[in-house]
């Protein structure tokens, strides 16, 4: 059985409406009318758990961070059991800031922690890219386009030793290294590679706006974090 996104809104809607009594009464009653409510109760997990976090449009909102050395060579992070490599990124929560998930991504991803960057800029509104159908979820198709992020550039002002892969219970990366700026795009997954593009020509004037410090490149001193400059994007 397929279940839309409006099928759902008006179902939660529904039982969210029914008595007490009455939905106690289907918890507990038997054959197909039980079955009927778990159901509902399971696929209502399965399609709220993304789906309620998507735009209009089927975008779930999402971050991703380039980070760049003294060098100002990129960290590239090689995904755990597979031959595609990538910068770090993740969804946004509910309730969350873009630059707050990008702090809680960069640690679970990166194990960096705030002390050890310098935000230089990020993009001014979200890159969208979509994902091929064969990639979704069954649960999730038919609302479920893709992602739209906010990119940031990030400088590193701690030292190498400080990236942990393992700062998580769920690993995204099994290696990492230093690469130059313009990574190669044949390396990343193909629907993602125009969002990429934009965003590291975006992203690449803040970079030579922003160098790296003679204090922090001889003493590896941490700079203070600085909070964005931008106001968080529409929609």
């Amino acid at each position: 059985m397929r279940f839309s996104r409006t099928w759902c809104y008006w179902w939660t809607a529904a039982i969210d409406a029914l008595p007490g009594d009455v939905a106690a009464a289907l918890d507990g009653a038997p054959g197909s009318l039980a079955s009927g409510a778990d159901l509902w109760k399971n696929r209502r997990n399965q399609i709220f758990g993304v789906t309620a976090m998507l735009d209009r449009d089927g975008y779930r909102p999402n971050v991703a961070i380039v980070v760049v050395n003294a060098k100002n060579q990129v960290f590239w992070g090689k995904r755990v059991r597979e031959h595609s490599w990538q910068f770090p990124q993740g969804g946004i929560n509910p309730g969350e800031t873009p630059e707050r998930a990008m702090y809680r991504e960069l640690h679970e991803e990166t194990g960096l922690e705030p002390k050890h960057i310098r935000i230089l800029g990020r993009t001014r509104d979200w890159l969208r890219y979509e994902v091929p159908q064969h990639w979704v979820k069954r649960e999730w198709r038919g609302s479920y386009r893709g992602q739209k992020q906010i990119w940031y550039l990030l400088r590193l002002v701690g030292r190498d030793t400080d990236v942990s892969l393992r700062a998580s219970e769920r690993p995204e990366f099994d290696a990492w290294r230093w690469h130059d700026y313009w990574v190669p795009l044949d390396a990343v997954i193909e629907f993602k590679r125009e969002a990429y593009r934009r965003a590291l020509t975006e992203l690449e004037r803040f970079m030579h706006a922003h160098p790296q410090t003679r204090r922090e490149r001889l003493y590896d001193f941490p700079h203070p974090v600085m909070p964005s400059s931008y106001a968080d994007p529409p929609g």
